[in-house]
């Protein structure tokens, strides 16, 4: 705004009308821009905090596109007479009704008021217009002040107004009025009137919260995933196996298997996913592997995990081969409504004849690495969990040697490629898995092979070397 206007100042030369038009076309041709880039990314309308903030920024852009056009127009055409019988009302939807002014003479104690300015403030157009000492009587009683000191500094200190209050039409409406003003000075320097434009800002303000509170809508969401998943975390670690490194088991005896196993987050994920590995020692001296993944997401899933793998190992510790195993556990599952397992694979390593027994629920088979090749075990007969209580789970056996390589994994580990296809993918790993010297040497292989990839789902995978 200029600064303090002269009583005898000339009045400003409008604008040239053809460089308004140009700005008018500029800002209609972004408009079309905004609404056509809205329009692509609303997809099919979610409901997620993040496309309700985004569409509310759309939204208000729009908004001011229009507003900045319906004001470029009207200081094309210029100033509109001092009092319009009849007002005409802003375009629907519009976030700022079109600027009213006033002018308010100290000197006369006379006031006038645009046309816009009596349906910005609601009042008849034919009522004279209120002086300086009326106008509170529009505002709010919790407003009034701001109002009255707004004014103060202007007549008073000659300091521009810029600023915003509430104003009660009739009928109870409410309204936010933003008022910019300035003193005009006479020839001696002193104040001799008041000039001022008042728009509507209500809508505009109602969309600003509205971004505000999609915004913090959002926050809030992430902010309660970011803690989930801390909880999450503090749960595996608390009740389930290192994530990390090698497992180490207790040995009562010469040391028969290397160890070692990794879990490899989800890049697009910070949920925790239902996917694990296990080793036990038992009692008599056989070890118990597992792999295997529970459906579901997040802090409940980890609960549910903690029971199945408290099933498998107190199932395991009571003597049970890994196809009773998977029978007794199917048997389980079908009785509760949690947790659901998707699927599993369980293995016994004999060390007396390194014999590894092993069954599965719909899980990809172990994989064997010896002299330089690998081969996924041959599968056992026997059906997929989720069936009858009473199904029965095959069980295969194979005759390890001392180096072999056993490998078990979920089926996210190798991303974009499940089945035969991921297992042909590690089956090419053999020269190099079969040189390592340790299980974590083979692990950090894998990971360096495919955990640096883009993958949608969490993976675990689990590798023993035969030591004895």
């Amino acid at each position: 705004m200029p600064s303090h206007l002269s009583a005898d100042r000339p009045a400003a030369q409008p604008p040239g009308r053809g460089s308004v038009d140009a700005l008018i076309s500029q800002t209609r041709r972004l408009k079309g821009d905004v609404d056509a880039v809205r329009r692509d990314a609303a997809g099919e309308g979610s409901d997620h905090p993040r496309e309700r903030w985004q569409r509310a920024l759309y939204d208000l852009a729009l908004h001011q596109l229009s507003d900045l056009d319906e004001h470029l127009a009207q200081l094309r055409d210029g100033p509109p007479p001092t009092v319009a019988p009849e007002p005409t009302a802003p375009p629907q939807g519009s976030l700022l009704s079109r600027v009213g002014s006033a002018e308010w003479n100290l000197l006369t104690d006379e006031a006038s008021w645009s046309g816009e300015l009596y349906q910005i403030l609601g009042r008849d157009p034919a009522a004279p217009p209120l002086t300086l000492d009326e106008l509170p009587s529009l505002v709010v009683d919790e407003d009034r002040p701001t109002l009255t000191a707004m004014v103060t500094h202007c007549l008073v200190d000659a300091r521009p107004i810029d600023g915003e209050f509430r104003i009660t039409r009739r009928g109870g409406d409410v309204r936010t009025v933003h008022m910019m003003g300035e003193p005009v000075l006479d020839t001696d320097g002193s104040t001799a009137s008041m000039w001022a434009v008042l728009r509507d800002v209500s809508e505009l303000r109602r969309s600003q919260r509205a971004v505000s509170e999609t915004r913090d809508s959002l926050h809030h969401r992430q902010e309660a995933a970011r803690s989930e998943q801390r909880l999450a975390v503090e749960l595996q670690e608390a009740v389930l196996p290192p994530w990390r490194g090698s497992l180490r088991l207790p040995h009562r005896g010469p040391r028969t298997l290397d160890l070692a196993s990794r879990h490899l987050p989800a890049s697009m994920n910070t949920m925790i996913g239902g996917d694990w590995y296990d080793a036990l020692e038992l009692n008599d001296g056989e070890t118990l592997l597992s792999v295997g993944d529970l459906t579901g997401q997040g802090v409940g899933v980890t609960s549910n995990m903690t029971m199945l793998l408290g099933a498998v190992r107190g199932m395991a510790m009571a003597g049970a081969q890994p196809g009773q195993l998977m029978a007794w556990l199917n048997q389980l599952l079908d009785a509760t409504v949690q947790p659901a397992l998707g699927s599993a694979v369980c293995c016994r390593y004999r060390p007396a004849t390194r014999t590894l027994a092993w069954a599965q629920a719909g899980h990809p088979a172990p994989l064997l690495f010896r002299d330089g090749t690998g081969r996924a075990l041959n599968a056992p007969d026997g059906v997929l969990l989720g069936a009858t209580s009473g199904a029965a789970y095959g069980q295969a056996e194979e005759t390890l040697q001392v180096g072999d390589l056993l490998l078990l994994h979920t089926d996210g580990l190798v991303p974009g490629h499940t089945g035969s296809a991921a297992a042909n993918l590690l089956l090419g790993l053999a020269p190099r898995l079969t040189g390592n010297r340790t299980a974590e040497d083979c692990v950090r292989t894998v990971a360096e092979e495919f955990g640096e990839s883009d993958r949608e789902d969490n993976a675990c995978v689990l590798v023993a070397r035969v030591m004895a």
